[in-house]
């Protein structure tokens, strides 16, 4: 389970990532991609370094960054559904990037509270 998620989480980086580079240039989009790219890569890349903790302890640590980290992703995926920057048909490319943000952050969240609540 934890390999698949990984792969699932650097998928969505990569998703992400692809979908920023087709975005058109412009000033208020620059603020959006620069703090979606950050938070979209750090998901996978912080669950990838929760998986290879060195105690209990780190790994809750680090899976609690990996919760912040999918919220915000949600976050800016939000204000690109509401940015007049975007076109219509952008936005729809942005949909089903939201849709697996929010399903990402409900699973962390689930991990992270079984994590500390046993």
């Amino acid at each position: 389970f934890k390999q698949e998620l990984e792969m699932r989480t650097r998928r969505f980086a990569v998703q992400i990532l692809n979908a920023l580079a087709s975005l058109p240039e412009c000033r208020v989009l620059k603020v959006i991609v620069y703090q979606l790219a950050k938070s979209a890569t750090s998901v996978g890349a912080n669950y990838r370094e929760a998986n290879r903790a060195e105690s209990k302890d780190d790994f809750i640590h680090k899976l609690g960054i990996v919760v912040k980290e999918a919220s915000e992703t949600v976050y800016w995926l939000e204000i690109c559904q509401e940015v007049d920057a975007l076109s219509p048909e952008e936005k729809e490319k942005v949909a089903p990037l939201l849709s697996e943000a929010k399903e990402l952050y409900a699973l962390f969240q689930s991990i992270s509270r079984s994590v500390r609540h046993p």
